[in-house]
Parts: structure tokens; sequence; C-alpha cells
């Protein structure tokens, strides 16, 4: 997630640590929301939405724990507690409760900031993962989309492309191992076929068919290349 686009929430019932925080964040592309107690940043939560929420555990009206608690389960915003330094049985409470991270007070803005960008990558990398998940019956071979569900391969025009059973079998374990190179024994072993003798090399003849039928360039593929010494590599992009 770019940081332009995160949205901040710090609450804490000290004016001039919020005022540090919206100071420093927003110089960093953040939009920062100030709130000093639990009514605030419910209030704020209500009409918006916030990427991180950064909250002191110790405030005199209702204490982050209790605004935790509150919070979780319908919310699920990542929120890093602000502690008290050597106070770790609140650490351990909070995180128990559902929070992503503490830190302690006075509080490093640096280090303030990694965690907060260590928080925004790891929710880009579960969003992008649960996005793939719940797509995840269909892969792409350049301008051709394998339909798991189906057990087909379709063109652009939404045709449908003939393979044999061993051609989507590979094209299927291509696209459960993107990005990673597969040696012949392990392409073997996944599109089992017990016909085949696992010392020949039949696996480069369908291999070869294949790019025929999804790359522009056969003697040039882009789409499931070749590693030289090692094997196969399916690159979508």
């Amino acid at each position: 997630m770019d940081n332009q686009n995160a949205h901040i929430l710090v609450c804490d019932d000290e004016i001039d640590l919020r005022e540090m925080l919206q100071e420093y964040l927003g110089k960093r592309g953040y939009k920062v929301s100030g709130a000093s107690g639990g009514d605030e940043l419910r209030d704020i939560l209500s009409v918006t939405t916030a990427d991180v929420i950064i909250m002191d555990i110790n405030m005199p009206k209702e204490d982050g724990l209790s605004i935790l608690r509150s919070l979780r389960p319908e919310n699920t915003t990542p929120v890093i507690m602000l502690t008290a330094a050597g106070d770790v049985v609140d650490r351990i409470i909070g995180l128990e409760m559902g929070a992503d991270d503490y830190l302690g007070k006075p509080v490093d803005l640096r280090e303030l900031e990694a965690r907060i960008k260590a928080i925004l990558r790891r929710e880009s990398i579960s969003g992008s993962a649960q996005a793939e998940k719940s797509d995840g019956n269909r892969a792409l071979f350049g301008d051709f989309v394998l339909d798991k569900d189906a057990a087909k391969l379709l063109a652009a025009d939404g045709s449908e492309v003939q393979l044999t059973a061993m051609e989507y079998s590979l094209l299927k374990v291509f696209s459960e191992n993107k990005g990673r190179v597969l040696n012949r024994d392990q392409l073997l072993e996944q599109a089992h076929d017990r016909s085949w003798d696992p010392f020949d090399r039949s696996i480069d003849i369908r291999i070869s068919r294949l790019r025929r039928k999804l790359e522009a360039i056969p003697g040039k593929p882009e789409i499931i290349r070749t590693v030289r010494g090692i094997g196969y590599l399916y690159d979508p992009s």
C-alpha cells in the first residue's frame, strides 16, 4: 500500500503526542487523524476507515485495552499499542486481545514509522493473496485463461483451445507454482501419469506443444520459460 493512501488514526489523551505524530507522519505522506479517547475514535471510525490505529493503553477515561476490546472482532483494523516502558503484562494482554504490535513510550518516531510500514506491507500481501485465492480457479497464460473448474483453456474470444489430459495437468501444475522453477521430475510427479517413463524426455515434448498453443513466438517463449540446466518457469507477467 502507498503511504499516500494510508490513513493513520492516533488515539491518545496527550495532545502534544497526537500533534507530534500528526506532523511527523503527515510529512511522510500519511493521512493522519487524532482522537483524544475512545468516543472520538469511534466517531471517526463511524464515518471513515483507518489503515492503522495507534493507541495508548493508559488513558484516564477509557483505557486502550477496553477500547480494543470494544473494537474486536467486528473491526479488524491493525492496532499498534503504546505502552509504558517495561509494562510487559499490558503488552501481552493487548496482543492476546487482537493488537498487532506494541511500542514503548517515549515513542521513537523512526521505529514507529517502520512498524507502520511493516503492517501496511503485511496487509497488502494478505489482500493480494486473498484476491488470488478468491479467483484461484482461473489462471492467465498470456491471452489465454485456464478455467480449472471446467478443466478448459479459453482463448481471448472465449473459444475453447483443445488440450490433452496431460497438457491440462501440466498447465494446472504451472498455475499452482507461479514464479517457481520446476524440474522435469517435479513436473512428472505433480502432473502424474502412470504411463510415463520418468527417465525419458516426453515432458519436453508436451511443453513444446503447449508453447505452440500459448506463445506468440513459440521459439522465444515468454509464458513458460526454460531455465537452462534446471527446468521450466511459469511467468504470467
